[in-house]
């Protein structure tokens, strides 16, 4: 069974950072596409950012130059670098295997004075 947790959500102001986590476990993040996706009240889930299997990333146009994927094979987490933040971004941030169907619980980030 896949389980992913995610973790470093907080409230940040603007043109600030924050890194968040993914760990998983019943995946191996070394042979599986991971992505972090983010959605707002009444909004449709946004891909924010998808780590391949074969260390290529793709990033949404709206976080390009901003956020920045990366993977600790050894520990098997996903992190999301987030820097210049802006309160557009502010949103639950979710996990997700990129070619299965599993999600995480989520982490709120709110960018704000």
């Amino acid at each position: 069974q896949v389980q992913l947790v995610e973790s470093g959500g907080g409230l940040v102001q603007p043109g600030g950072s924050l890194r968040l986590s993914c760990a998983g476990s019943g995946i191996d993040f070394n042979f599986n596409s991971m992505a972090w996706y983010r959605q707002t009240p009444g909004q449709r889930r946004e891909l924010v950012a998808v780590m391949f299997d074969s260390g290529s990333t793709r990033y949404g146009d709206s976080v390009k130059g901003r956020f920045t994927v990366s993977r600790d094979d050894a520990k098997n987490i996903i992190y999301l670098q987030m820097n210049n933040l802006k309160p557009e971004d502010t949103a639950v941030y979710y996990c997700k295997d990129f070619m299965g169907v599993s999600w995480g619980q989520g982490t709120q980030v709110i960018v704000s004075l």
